[in-house]
């Protein structure tokens, strides 16, 4: 089984200055689990790796797609799979880096993606309307009694997909689930999560939105905006609030950054805190890149710590 390490936490923890450390002394290559970074020309509101950064380090996974495209899960899924088989066949570590705990999943985890199709979901979308959200409720629980359990009967959106999926498939939507209730990889990993008090953390989202500002992050959403951005581009945290916001107004766009930011980085802790694969480390504690360096090394003990 193809050894894995990864390094994980909330934006703003420090990650990225520890993996640098990390890949030097494990003999390991970055491989981003990162849902923007992957985005050309969305680099200053995505922390993304300095040129001098990758020049130290071989980074997998930056700058491979336009932001007009949109790259689903499962291709990411693909991409970084492949990425982490190449590192391995030169003999280095794959160090997978990065705060998008559904991406980090896909990657290391045997989650499948159902398919999809515009057209069996433009007709289903159609008949929703024709009988109603309650009716195509019904109907799911006909074929997936476990599925239409789990779904609000007024959730259209999530009927039609679960339908759009046994339409296609044969199969049960709840089937597609079932590996989310369990962690068990199919590598073998370890992982290392950052973990700062809520203070500190906040206190570098403010810095980190304030560097970025200065640096361009304004001009550069902007540039962004004369082009088509596919959907997850045009979400991205920071380049979002820009775009709807007024010109003109830095100071209250500066501060939905922050809080949207702040959020964000609330949820990222509550997405990794339901793994217990994750050993913690403090990102303040003196000595903390050498224990995490032990841990993923296979020199550390098994298990999470407080």
């Amino acid at each position: 089984m193809i050894a894995v390490a990864a390094l994980v936490g909330a934006t703003a923890v420090g990650k990225t200055a520890l993996s640098l450390e990390l890949a030097e002394s494990l003999r390991a290559e970055i491989v981003s689990v990162d849902s923007m970074q992957i985005y050309r020309g969305m680099d200053v509101g995505t922390a993304k790796p300095s040129p001098a950064e990758r020049r130290r380090v071989p980074h997998h996974l930056l700058d491979l797609k336009d932001p007009a495209e949109e790259v689903t899960v499962a291709e990411f899924q693909r991409l970084a799979r492949e990425a982490i088989e190449d590192v391995t066949a030169r003999g280095r570590l794959p160090l997978l880096v990065g705060g998008s705990g559904l991406y980090l999943r896909a990657v290391i985890d045997d989650l499948r993606f159902p398919p999809r199709d515009p057209a069996v979901r433009a007709r289903l979308e159609i008949t929703a309307e024709e009988m109603g959200v309650e009716a195509m409720h019904a109907r799911l629980a006909e074929v997936d009694e476990e599925a239409a359990a789990r779904i609000e009967p007024a959730n259209a959106r999530r009927i039609i997909r679960a339908l759009e999926v046994i339409r296609l498939t044969g199969r049960r939507f709840s089937e597609f689930g079932a590996a989310w209730e369990r962690f068990e990889s199919v590598y073998d990993l370890r992982i290392a999560g950052l973990r700062r008090s809520r203070a500190d953390l906040y206190a570098r989202i403010e810095q980190r939105v304030d560097e970025m500002l200065a640096n361009g992050l304004v001009e550069e959403a902007r540039a962004l905006s004369a082009r088509r951005l596919a959907r997850t581009a045009a979400q991205a945290l920071g380049y979002r609030q820009i775009l709807a916001a007024p010109e003109g107004r830095p100071e209250e766009v500066r501060d939905e950054i922050v809080r949207a930011t702040k959020r964000f980085a609330r949820r990222q802790e509550s997405w990794f805190s339901a793994d217990p694969r994750i050993r913690w480390f403090d990102a303040a504690a003196p000595g903390m890149a050498g224990e995490v360096t032990s841990f993923l090394s296979r020199g550390g003990e098994e298990g999470k710590v407080p």
